[in-house]
């Protein structure tokens, strides 16, 4: 019996660390999951690439993540699921590709990718954990997306998608 009151201490303290906010981090709210990540290093990384990374976009009339697909109009319910697809996306297809000269926008591209492939592990859990319900509105969006992304050579997509970071992190700070 103190075993399992130990062990339920220790889940419970280990849940409650992850869940509690470093400085700079902030609790993100995904339908039933809930993440803690640094969105002012992500921001700040980001910031200090975005230049560099959209001048590499030759394509400026295509977007893939937003209108008409737009994200801003998933419903709250379906926010967990999109979530959770777009950061396996970008650990799985985007950062993988997104290469260039410059030492410096390498590291600031790895340093991002680190932080969203932590977030993908959380995201990950919680999707395991049958608290993240895919409707048909997110499976949709996330096609197009995916569509948008496949329609293009893949180091461009790759660069187009980095260079629309912001467009996804003003989307995961909006309120539910």
């Amino acid at each position: 019996m103190k075993g399992s009151h130990l062990f339920l201490f220790l889940f419970s303290t280990s849940c409650w660390v992850d869940l509690t906010p470093t400085a700079g981090n902030k609790i993100l709210h995904f339908g039933a999951c809930r993440v803690s990540m640094s969105m002012t290093e992500i921001r700040a990384g980001f910031t200090a690439i975005k230049a560099n990374i959209q001048a590499r976009d030759p394509i400026r009339t295509l977007s893939i993540l937003s209108y008409p697909h737009s994200l801003h109009k998933v419903n709250s319910s379906d926010r967990c699921c999109i979530t959770h697809h777009l950061f396996n996306f970008y650990v799985d297809k985007v950062f993988k590709h997104c290469k260039t000269e410059d030492s410096y926008v390498n590291r600031k591209i790895s340093s991002i990718a680190n932080s969203f492939l932590s977030v993908k592990r959380k995201l990950g859990q919680c999707h395991e954990q049958n608290q993240c319900v895919c409707g048909q509105e997110s499976t949709e969006k996330f096609k197009q997306i995916l569509a948008n992304y496949e329609g293009l050579n893949v180091t461009s997509a790759a660069m187009k998608s980095l260079g629309e970071l912001d467009i996804l992190l003003d989307w995961m700070e909006k309120s539910p």
